[in-house]
C-alpha cells in the first residue's frame, strides 16, 4: 500500500496583526502563513513578541488589530471551530501537579471532547508517541522537567489537532530530554503544522523548515532555513597557499579591500560583494607557482545573521 503525502494546504493564516500594551507595541504588523507538514520557527531575543504572538493564535491573548484564521476558521468570529484545531503548549506547561499523569490526561481529553468511544485508545497512543508510558501512574509534581514537558506536548496533541503551539518546548532541559523533544517535532511534522517559538538557534536548524526572526515585535526576516543562511552573503575568501607571495602582492589583486594571516601559508581576505576575487586569485596561483591547496568562501552563521538582525536599540 502507498501512502500518499498529505496535501500542502495553508492552516494558520495571520494578516496584519498588531498587539499594544498600553502605549508600547509588543507585536507590530506581523502577516505569515503555515501549512500542514511544515514546521515554522519563531526566532528572537526574550521580549521580541513571540510568546505574544502564540497567544494571541491560541486565542489566550486579544489581538489590538489584525486577523488569524485557523484551518479556515476566523479566530475571533468563530473562536470554538478555530480552536478546536490548535494544540497550544505555553512557556510553562498547564500541568496540575497533584494529579498523576493518567488522570491529567483524561482531565484534557474530556475537555477536548474527545468521543468517549476514542479516549482509551487517544489516551495510550499519545502516551507512547511522547514516551511517557512509565511514568503514567506517577504524580505531575514529581516528575522531572524533562518528563513536564513532555505530558506537556501530550496534552497538546491528544486530540489530534491540525495545529501545534510550541512555545519554548526545550527550554531548561538536560540533553537527552532536549534530543527526545526534537525527535517528537519532526515526529509530529509529517501530521501537522507546528509552530515552534524559540530563543534557541540549535533547534531551529534541528527541526524548522521555516524560520521567521522577530525583533521588538517586528518581523525582520522570513525565509527557509537554507535561503536565511543564503543572506549570509560572503565577502572574505580563505586562501591556502604553499609557496605564498608577499601580502602586498595579494593585496594588488581586484576586489581585495584587506588581508589577514590565518596561520602560516594561508590567509583571509576580504573582498567586495560584488567583485569575487576567486578566479582571479586560481589564475594568478598557477601562473606564478604559489601551489593553491584551499579556497574557499567564508558565509555568515544563523547566529550571526540573528545578530546582525536583532540589533536594534532597546
Amino acid at each position: 500500500m502507498i501512502v500518499q503525502p498529505l496535501a500542502k494546504t495553508v492552516l494558520v493564516r495571520v494578516e496584519h496583526l498588531f498587539r499594544y500594551y498600553g502605549s508600547l507595541c509588543a507585536v507590530r504588523d506581523v502577516s505569515f502563513q503555515v501549512q500542514r507538514g511544515e514546521v515554522l520557527g519563531f526566532l528572537g531575543r526574550n521580549g521580541a513578541g513571540k510568546s505574544t504572538t502564540l497567544q494571541m493564535l491560541a486565542g489566550c491573548l486579544a489581538p489590538s488589530s489584525g486577523t488569524i484564521q485557523i484551518n479556515g476558521y476566523d479566530l475571533l468570529t468563530e473562536p470554538r471551530r478555530a480552536k478546536s484545531a490548535l494544540g497550544y503548549l505555553p512557556e510553562h506547561p498547564p500541568l496540575y501537579r497533584e494529579q498523576t499523569v493518567d488522570e491529567y490526561l483524561r482531565y484534557c481529553a474530556e475537555l477536548r471532547d474527545v468521543p468517549k468511544q476514542r479516549l482509551a485508545s487517544a489516551l495510550e497512543e499519545t502516551k507512547v508517541r511522547c514516551g511517557i508510558t512509565e511514568v503514567h501512574k506517577r504524580f505531575l509534581g514529581t516528575l522531572s522537567k524533562g518528563y513536564q514537558q513532555r505530558v506537556g506536548i501530550a496534552q497538546a496533541i491528544l486530540h489530534a489537532p491540525p495545529i501545534v503551539l510550541l512555545d519554548e518546548p526545550t527550554v531548561g532541559l538536560d540533553p537527552v530530554h532536549r534530543h527526545a523533544i526534537l525527535a517528537l517535532i519532526r515526529e509530529l511534522s509529517t501530521e501537522h503544522a507546528i509552530l515552534l517559538s524559540t530563543h534557541t538557534l540549535s533547534d531551529v536548524q534541528a527541526v524548522c523548515d521555516r524560520v521567521q526572526i522577530l525583533d521588538q515585535g517586528r518581523l525582520v526576516a522570513s525565509d527557509t532555513l537554507e535561503g536565511l543562511v543564503g543572506l549570509g552573503q560572503s565577502t572574505a575568501l580563505v586562501v591556502g597557499l604553499r609557496r605564498p607571495p608577499p601580502l602586498e602582492r595579494l593585496g594588488t589583486l581586484p576586489g581585495v579591500l584587506h588581508i589577514e594571516r590565518v596561520e602560516e601559508g594561508r590567509f583571509r581576505l576580504q573582498h567586495a560583494p560584488e567583485e569575487n576575487p576567486a578566479e582571479r586569485i586560481v589564475e594568478e596561483a598557477v601562473a606564478n607557482g604559489w601551489g593553491v591547496y584551499e579556497i574557499c568562501a567564508e558565509r555568515s552563521s544563523l547566529e550571526e545573521i540573528f545578530v546582525t538582525m536583532t540589533q536594534s536599540p532597546k
